[in-house]
């Protein structure tokens, strides 16, 4: 097994492969904040290319654009307006933790029951 120590915007991670064992899957995903459509659409232009689309870019009740792509080597991207890392990352425990049980349940996201989640109004 290959180990790599690698620093990204000073935060540190541990990459391992795993050979033929443990495949890329969605479960794990880096998330980028955009503040602009051209920003999106920039992003995913690139992260999609030869890869796969797990959600298409578009506009969804929680964020008028986003998009959720693996890679071309599988690694699983999704680009996130402000608008969703607002409710994410409020600094709330319960409040994320109510949104992200609504959100794992959803096919497509519906803000309005991820709001109602975030109230605690469920």
């Amino acid at each position: 097994m290959d180990v790599v120590n690698i620093t990204l915007l000073g935060r540190e991670f541990t990459l391992l492969s795993a050979g033929p064992y443990f495949k890329f899957n969605p479960s794990v995903s880096f998330h980028v904040v955009c503040r602009t459509k051209t920003e999106v659409d920039g992003l995913w232009k690139k992260l999609s290319a030869g890869g796969t689309v797990l959600m298409e870019l578009g506009s969804y009740p929680f964020s008028r654009r986003y998009g959720w792509a693996a890679d071309k080597y599988g690694l699983s991207w999704q680009i996130i307006p402000t608008d969703m890392e607002k409710l994410m990352n409020s600094g709330d425990k319960t409040k994320t933790a109510r949104v992200t049980e609504a959100f794992l349940k959803m096919k497509k996201f519906d803000i309005a029951e991820l709001l109602a989640a975030y109230s605690g109004n469920t």
